[in-house]
């Protein structure tokens, strides 16, 4: 079968989303395709997105064991040698699950904001892609282009280019700051969007504490609580006390009361020979009867 052919037989939008889609075949317009060995060919410097083991992944495994890498990867040359995979990563682990030892890939000459934007573009239309991702990766993107001078009106066109909502994106950007640990929460719901973007103006040594908290009681923070500790936290206010005593209602415990009767008062109620347990008897005997007549008194 042809590789036009075989390219008919595959679905475009399952093609898109697998391959990098629209952004990766804008930045392949120009030059040939090699065959790079998979050992020369190197992950992205900070590439935040993960490979999952999902239905996913097992539709683009079949598709590389029936007609091959249909769309080449984009690539770099390193100056350690090799290439920086800019576009294709989850390509080349799908080659090395098929013990395929080679990937077509188109070497492209770019700056290291220019790979950014063409990395974050390739991966960011995907299905399923975890808050976590998608901060870290619009984060790198959003810089990229302010390096590049268009700080004035990157998230426009961001949200332009992706089709979400500019001020989402912003909040993104922000829940990036989070630490890794309270990211995976984010990730796994146990912590909410809003509610890590509050988080994240948290420096580094507080975000473990409320990580640390949360893990402990297994509870879920709300929006108000989140604002209250990022509140505690910029008047300078946050330890680790106070957080979970406002978190999680944990009061500091009350010391118990203590009573001592001196043995000269007890002597003269007593005679020399009881024991401190007949003592100690006849006193509770006694404080039964006075809250019992004082309970009856009450209630007349």
């Amino acid at each position: 079968m042809s590789r036009t052919k075989a390219l008919e037989k595959v679905k475009l939008t399952s093609f898109d989303d697998l391959f990098g889609g629209r952004e990766a075949e804008k930045a392949t317009e120009a030059g040939d395709v090699r065959e790079i060995p998979l050992s020369e060919l190197h992950e992205f410097h900070n590439h935040p997105f993960q490979i999952r083991s999902d239905e996913e992944l097992a539709e683009m495994i079949e598709s590389v064991r029936e007609h091959g890498v249909l769309v080449p990867g984009i690539v770099r040359k390193r100056k350690e040698g090799g290439y920086e995979i800019i576009s294709g990563h989850t390509r080349k682990h799908v080659c090395e699950v098929l013990g395929l030892e080679t990937m077509p890939v188109f070497v492209k000459e770019m700056d290291n904001d220019e790979a950014s934007v063409v990395m974050v573009d390739s991966n960011i239309q995907r299905e399923n892609i975890r808050p976590s991702e998608k901060a870290k990766a619009y984060k790198i993107k959003y810089d990229a282009m302010k390096n590049q001078g268009k700080a004035g009106n990157s998230l426009k066109m961001m949200s332009e280019e992706s089709g979400e909502n500019y001020k989402r994106i912003q909040r993104y950007i922000w829940l990036a700051r989070l630490s890794d640990a309270l990211l995976a929460l984010v990730d796994n719901k146990q912590l909410g969007l809003v509610q890590g973007v509050s988080l994240s103006v948290l420096p580094e040594e507080e975000q473990s504490m409320v990580y640390d908290a949360i893990c402990r009681y297994e509870k879920k923070i709300s929006t108000i609580q989140a604002n209250e500790i990022k509140k505690f936290s910029l008047e300078g206010k946050l330890d680790a006390d106070r957080l979970e005593e406002y978190l999680f209602s944990v009061p500091k415990q009350k010391k118990k009361k203590e009573i001592t009767l001196r043995n000269e008062r007890l002597s003269e109620y007593f005679e020399e020979e009881t024991t401190e347990e007949e003592m100690m008897k006849i006193i509770l005997e006694l404080l039964d009867e006075w809250k019992q007549k004082r309970g009856g008194g009450q209630n007349e």
